[in-house]
């Protein structure tokens, strides 16, 4: 068994949702994934304990601790970031709230990392998501976005921020 970065994509969807009721049916719509590597990605995340058996046979619920841990210490080793050229896209790590906005994140002299994506806000440099489909999801669904964005942050091997970010990170985990 292989964890893979929509493996994570997948749990982070299940944190935005909180206590929310969800079907396979419904992450497939809202992550623009099929129901199969919905089903196929849950799998592996409990399997890897990253997620655990719902409530009186309700469907996994992210396993909050060990995502927390995996997060902060492995994602970054797990799945490293690609840059690309100048792209429009949809901004992310520092380039996104929460992070964005706070003093000395994003230096004017320097473009922002962005999700290419055609219908993106911004311009800056391409920064590969965990899952094609993540600039889409993110678009649809601003909490889902932040958590996103706050983990490309700590991807980010030059990220000035990760310490900042592993911290909101925690705070929106608990």
């Amino acid at each position: 068994m292989v964890i893979k970065p929509q493996d994570i994509f997948i749990c982070l969807k299940l944190v935005s949702l909180g206590r929310e009721a969800w079907t396979y049916q419904q992450l497939s719509q809202s992550l623009f994934m099929s129901a199969s590597e919905i089903n196929a990605g849950v799998r592996r995340a409990v399997r890897a304990r990253l997620a655990g058996p719902g409530r009186d046979g309700a469907n996994p619920r992210p396993s909050l601790i060990a995502l927390h841990e995996f997060l902060i210490h492995g994602v970054k080793y797990a799945f490293p970031p690609d840059r690309g050229a100048l792209t429009q896209g949809v901004p992310t790590a520092h380039a996104a709230e929460p992070l964005a906005g706070i003093a000395g994140v994003n230096p004017g002299d320097e473009p922002p990392p962005v999700w290419p994506h055609p219908h993106g806000p911004v311009r800056g440099y391409a920064f590969s998501p965990l899952y094609r489909s993540v600039p889409q999801a993110a678009l649809a669904d601003p909490t889902l976005h932040q958590l996103l964005a706050l983990v490309d942050a700590i991807r980010d091997e030059r990220s000035r921020v990760a310490n900042q970010a592993a911290r909101e990170l925690a705070a929106r985990l608990r």
